[in-house]
């Protein structure tokens, strides 16, 4: 098993699916506006999202992981090495710990496993009351800020956004590359559309 990220609906063409992600896109916006933040109202279901191929990718659990041992080293001052062993990555947990306590990462404050980055400014992620039941523990993200994170720790594992092409696989930082791909073109691609990004 792994996550799978996609932006808008990941059930077109399943009704009850569909059904369940416009219930779960209602409660989202309806929470994050009693939370104040009124930036986004999700679009209604239509042509973009059915017609138009979305991006979407999926990976090992462990590999966002490891972007976010990159971002969370960079942000505390660290030296950002590629990892060779368990051992690099078990290193990195207190800064990890360290600089998701802020509580202000994108990155960060999100679930592994499920949730959404939605394509408005929020500044700090917003944590949800559990009552809420919106998914990922009611930690929302924003797709900007995200985008800023990213850009952020660009050159530190050799991305330059604005190039396409595959990563190459002998890269020191393939992984964190390929991740940091995925959520660069799926939080462009929600901006574009004003669907979330969605974690499942």
């Amino acid at each position: 098993m792994g996550l799978s990220i996609s932006v808008g609906n990941p059930a077109v063409g399943d009704a009850e699916g569909e059904e369940h992600y416009r219930q779960a896109i209602t409660a989202l916006a309806r929470a994050l506006a009693e939370e104040g933040a009124t930036d986004w109202t999700p679009p209604a279901p239509g042509a973009a999202e059915d017609s138009a191929p979305l991006p979407a990718a999926g990976f090992p659990y462990g590999y966002l992981h490891r972007l976010r041992r990159v971002f969370a080293l960079h942000v505390e001052g660290q030296p950002v090495t590629p990892v060779t062993s368990a051992a690099d990555l078990d290193a990195a947990d207190g800064y990890i710990d360290d600089a998701t306590s802020m509580l202000n990462s994108h990155l960060l404050c999100h679930s592994d496993t499920s949730g959404y980055y939605v394509p408005a400014p929020l500044d700090d992620p917003v944590f949800l009351a559990p009552d809420t039941q919106v998914a990922g523990g009611g930690i929302v993200g924003s797709c900007q800020d995200l985008l800023d994170e990213l850009h952020t720790i660009a050159p530190v594992i050799g991305i330059r956004p604005e190039a396409t092409g595959a990563t190459a696989d002998d890269d020191p930082f393939a992984v964190e590359q390929l991740v940091w791909r995925a959520l660069y073109d799926c939080c462009q691609a929600s901006i574009a559309t004003g669907r979330p990004v969605v974690f499942h």
